[in-house]
C-alpha cells in the first residue's frame, strides 16, 4: 500500500507541472498584460515598464516560469487585481462559505439517493420501483435552473419558508441546499438502482440466498458493501468541485462562496484568481482519484493497487 501511494504521488507531479506550464502560457504570455491589468489601460508606458520591472514581466519567459514555481512552492498564489487582495486570502474568505453549502449537497443527496435506489431495488419491477422511477425521470427532465428559480420564489418569497436572498446565518444556506439535493436526485437515484441491481444479479449473492440468509442481510451485507465500489467512484468525482463552489446557486441566492467569486474573476480578467482556482482544482482532482482508489481497495479485497 505504500508504495503505491508514493508512486501515485509521484505520479501526480508531472501532471501538476503541465497544468502550471499551461495555465503560465495561458495568462502569462497569451493574455493581456498582467501590468495593464493591474494599472489600467490609461497607464503611461513609463509606469506599465516600471510596474513590469518590480515584478520580474521584463524577464526572459522561462526565467518568470521559474519563479511563478517558486511562488507556488511557497504557497504565494499571486495578487488579485479585482479584490485588491492576495488571491491566497480571497480563497481562503470564500471556500469556507462554499464548503458549507457544498458539503451537505453531496452528503445528503447521496445518502438520499442510495437510500431511494436501495428500496427500488429491492422492489425492483413492482409498483414502487415504477413509481420511483417515474418520478426520477421527472425529476431529470426539469432544467437545474428552473430548480433554483422556482425554489426562490415559491418556497422563499411566496410563502415565506426561507431567506430569500443573502447570507447573514445558517439557515441562509438550507433552501439552496434543499434545491441542490432535490436537483440531483433523479440521475443520482437511477445510477444507484442499476449498480445495485447488478451486484444483486452476481453468484455469491444467489448462494447466500440458497443458503437461508435473510433478505435483509443479503441486500445489506452482500450486495450493498460490493455496490459501494461503484457509488466511491461517482462521489469522488464531484470532491473537487465542492471546493469551487457552485456558481448557480451562489449566485441566485447571494452566498459570497467560490462560486461567485471565480465567476467574479472571469468577468474581471483577474488572471491570478481563475489561475489558483484551476490549479486547485486540477490538484484537489488527482487526490480525489487517488482517495478513491485506496478506498475502493479496502472495500473490495479482490482489487489490485498497481
Amino acid at each position: 500500500m505504500g508504495r503505491y501511494l508514493l508512486h501515485r504521488l509521484l505520479q501526480m507531479i508531472p501532471t501538476l507541472l503541465g497544468v502550471t506550464l499551461l495555465t503560465f502560457v495561458l495568462f502569462d504570455v497569451l493574455g493581456d498584460s498582467p501590468a495593464v491589468l493591474a494599472l489600467g489601460r490609461h497607464a503611461t508606458p513609463e509606469a506599465i515598464a516600471d510596474y513590469e520591472h518590480l515584478h520580474g514581466l521584463d524577464r526572459p519567459l522561462a526565467v518568470q516560469y521559474a519563479n511563478y514555481l517558486l511562488d507556488l512552492a511557497r504557497g504565494d498564489l499571486g495578487f488579485s487585481t479585482e479584490y485588491r487582495e492576495p488571491v491566497a486570502k480571497v480563497l481562503a474568505d470564500g471556500v469556507g462559505v462554499s464548503l458549507s453549502l457544498t458539503v451537505p449537497i453531496l452528503l445528503v443527496g447521496t445518502a438520499v439517493a442510495l437510500l431511494v435506489g436501495l428500496l427500488a431495488a429491492a422492489r425492483a419491477g413492482g409498483r414502487l420501483d415504477r413509481a420511483l422511477l417515474g418520478a426520477t425521470t421527472a425529476l431529470m427532465s426539469v432544467n437545474y435552473v428552473i430548480w433554483v428559480a422556482a425554489g426562490q420564489y415559491f418556497l422563499a418569497y411566496r410563502w415565506g419558508l426561507f431567506p430569500l436572498w443573502g447570507f447573514e446565518n445558517w439557515t441562509y444556506l438550507l433552501l439552496p441546499i434543499l434545491v441542490g439535493v432535490v436537483s440531483g436526485l433523479g440521475s443520482d437515484v437511477r445510477f444507484y438502482r442499476t449498480v445495485i441491481l447488478e451486484e444483486a444479479r452476481r453468484p455469491h449473492v444467489r448462494t447466500a440466498i440458497a443458503k437461508g440468509c435473510s433478505p435483509a442481510r443479503v441486500l445489506v451485507r452482500h450486495v450493498l458493501r460490493n455496490a459501494l465500489v461503484p457509488v466511491v467512484t461517482n462521489v469522488s468525482l464531484a470532491v473537487p468541485f465542492l471546493f469551487t463552489g457552485s456558481i448557480l446557486l451562489e449566485s441566485f441566492y447571494g452566498i459570497p462562496g467560490l462560486g461567485g467569486i471565480g465567476l467574479s474573476a472571469v468577468n474581471a480578467s483577474d488572471y491570478a484568481t481563475v489561475r489558483a482556482v484551476v490549479l486547485i482544482g486540477a490538484l484537489l482532482y488527482q487526490l480525489a482519484n487517488l482517495g478513491a482508489d485506496l478506498l475502493n481497495a479496502w472495500l473490495d479485497p479482490q482489487a489490485r493497487l498497481v
